[in-house]
């Protein structure tokens, strides 16, 4: 058996290390598991040196965000495979061993993710992963179980092991020198979207990104930045257009970019609408931020850009219109 690191990013979350370590401790025998704290201002440090003594702690310099916070902590990670965990995720019996038996089975696969469910209400999947992340052709992100803001309840109907295209970062098993080849996440991105980015390097790599409902966990959601924080809507969509300028095809980039553009106009007039003024000021602040950053972000492309990128077509139009 491969050795394995759960590998949890804390940021002034106490309460959610007191309330879910001890379901990654019961459930993870024969792991390290690791918390990576970015620079906490409450007793999140001495609250695990006193209460989780078996826990070893990295401690960051700074608040490097999630994207960063990671990078820079995993330095310290020896093992072959990380599991990226997030603080606000209740893990189950036996989540482990069906993950570490797909790495076995395929040298191939760079990545895996379980089945992820709603914390509050447990017959439904969550927002930040479901049953295994895709992308439509115009490179909005969605899930099997989860497409924009509507959610399937579970009723096994994903309970397959199959490839998707991306792994939710609210659990992630991934080979360490698969993320490593890739130089980790773009700590640009601070976070959000920062997995589905490195998913789709390493897919344009020749490699693997996999999904098993044979494992399955609890995730809160929310837990740092919720749905109403309009820097949550700015990270997002900054985050998406670079990822897209990163790793689109240049003859698919030059006429999805523009219609992405025409896209968020509309959107901005929603946002404005469902969630106040400041998010549509998110939305422009972003796209401010996307055309600054322009030269940097195209220098980080591959030399290689797979064109069967995408699972379904113009979903924003379905989803929205039907």
């Amino acid at each position: 058996m491969k050795s394995l690191a759960i590998v949890i990013l804390n940021w002034n979350g106490k309460n959610w290390l007191e309330q879910f370590l001890p379901s990654v401790l019961k459930h993870s025998e024969g792991a390290t598991i690791y918390v990576i704290d970015n620079a906490s201002t409450d007793d999140s440090v001495s609250f695990l040196q006193t209460n989780f003594p078996n826990v070893k702690n990295i401690i960051n310099k700074e608040n490097f965000g999630f994207a960063g916070g990671y990078n820079e902590g995993l330095k310290s990670v020896p093992e072959e495979i990380y599991c990226l965990l997030n603080s606000d995720v209740e893990v189950t019996p036996n989540w482990i061993h069906p993950i570490l038996s797909i790495f076995s089975k395929d040298s191939e696969i760079a990545a895996i993710q379980p089945k992820i469910l709603d914390y509050n209400q447990r017959a439904y999947f969550e927002f930040a992963g479901a049953g295994g992340g895709l992308i439509d052709n115009l490179g909005f992100p969605y899930c099997r179980g989860r497409v924009f803001d509507k959610i399937e309840k579970d009723e096994g109907q994903f309970d397959d092991t199959t490839e998707i295209f991306w792994a939710s970062g609210c659990c992630l098993f991934i080979r360490s020198k698969d993320f490593w080849a890739q130089k980790g996440f773009d700590e640009r991105f601070f976070a959000h979207q920062e997995e589905i980015d490195l998913c789709w390097r390493l897919k344009n790599k020749g490699r693997k990104i996999f999904y098993t409902g044979k494992s399955a966990v609890y995730h809160v959601g929310g837990g740092t930045l919720s749905q109403q924080n309009p820097q949550k809507t700015f990270l997002n969509i900054r985050n998406n257009l670079s990822m897209l300028v990163k790793n689109l095809p240049l003859a698919t980039l030059i006429w999805i970019f523009p219609i992405r553009l025409i896209l968020d106009v509309f959107a901005g007039f929603y946002f404005a609408y469902k969630n106040g003024l400041s998010h549509l000021w998110a939305l422009i602040r972003a796209h401010f931020s996307v055309y600054a950053q322009f030269c940097g972000t195209w220098k980080r492309r591959g030399k290689h850009q797979i064109k069967n990128y995408y699972q379904e077509k113009w979903l924003v139009f379905k989803h929205f219109l039907s």
